[in-house]
């Protein structure tokens, strides 16, 4: 426990967006984790594992983070958090894929703590190396983590982060603008721009209300049957908001402004988001004609002051969005 205790309170953060890092061997990561297999009350999940050993790019230090408080009616602290030790970084590509959280499809970017990672020489390769022989630490190492609190409760980061991460103050938070470009997750210009792009939406919802709001009573739906892989257009705003209600949701899902330069724009479909796990609860919940796009990615700048750093997938109703049909090329013959 001692051991726990002592990579807990690392304080380096010499990690920087950009590095190269190598997840530590399944013993070394095991010494980190208490009973319940978190540190910091952040846990490593089922779905970590298998980057044990491997090397990947650090693709942000999360020195804030944004929480989804959908379901949170008791909540009252502010929307964006910091972690604890403040030490948590993101890797490009990983996500979870929530085989072991019954098939969750939030696609949630994994959360790494410092002590978990190693930087190695910056080789100019994302190349993920070859597993070794299996490691016998590995089965310990599984056997230590848990996917539920409780049978209804899945017990994940997701349903952990409250816990894992603190409130931050205003005048936190502006400092945390300055941590974000020495962690080089942004350049002093990009963060000038994210706090004007907040002032002018804060100031915007004061005088206007919601950005995207319509006229439904009772809001439409649309099956589109989406998979994996397909490409789809999303609408046009117009087309959108002619879907919302009067505050700018559809059945229960927000439209919101970090959507709108989406517009217009194509995309493959990443996953359906059939299943959910709440942020801070871990309840299962259940979407439906939702699903979530490659590469269109929340930044928060829109509602959260100097951003947000966990990269998180945006929902798109099946409504929002429309098929685009594959070109057929005709041979013409002479």
């Amino acid at each position: 426990m001692n051991g726990v205790r002592l990579m807990a309170s690392r304080k380096n953060n010499l990690l920087r967006a950009g590095d190269m890092v190598r997840v530590r061997p399944a013993p070394q990561i095991l010494k980190t984790l208490d009973e319940s297999g978190t540190l910091d009350n952040l846990p490593f999940m089922l779905e970590m594992v298998k980057f044990c050993n491997k090397r990947f790019r650090v693709q942000h230090r999360v020195v804030q983070a944004t929480i989804d408080g959908k379901f949170l009616t008791d909540y009252t602290e502010s929307w964006v958090r910091e972690f604890r030790n403040n030490d948590v970084f993101i890797l490009e590509g990983l996500r979870c894929a929530g085989q072991a959280h019954g098939d969750c499809d939030r696609g949630c970017a994994l959360f790494w703590k410092e002590a978990w990672l190693e930087r190695i020489p910056d080789q100019n390769t994302n190349r993920i190396e070859d597993r070794d022989a299996h490691d016998p630490a590995l089965d310990e190492l599984v056997a230590r983590l848990k996917t539920k609190k409780i049978p209804e409760r899945y017990f994940c980061q997701s349903s952990e982060l409250l816990k894992a991460t603190l409130h931050l103050s205003h005048m936190q938070r502006l400092k945390k603008c300055f941590s974000a470009v020495a962690a080089a997750n942004i350049t002093a210009l990009g963060m000038l721009k994210r706090i004007l792009v907040w002032t002018w939406w804060k100031m915007y919802g004061r005088l206007f209300g919601s950005y995207a709001h319509g006229s439904q009573e009772k809001t439409p739906t649309e099956s589109l049957g989406l998979q994996p892989g397909e490409l789809v257009e999303v609408k046009s705003f117009p087309e959108i908001v002619s879907t919302l209600s009067k505050t700018g949701f559809n059945r229960g899902l927000h439209f919101s402004a970090d959507q709108r330069p989406f517009c217009g724009r194509q995309f493959r479909v990443r996953s359906r988001t059939d299943n959910f796990i709440v942020e801070g609860t871990g309840e299962m919940k259940h979407f439906r004609n939702t699903v979530t796009l490659e590469d269109a990615l929340c930044d928060s700048a829109c509602f959260a002051f100097g951003g947000c750093y966990r990269a998180d997938l945006l929902y798109w109703r099946e409504i929002w969005l429309k098929r685009v049909e594959p070109r057929i090329k005709t041979l013409q013959t002479n």
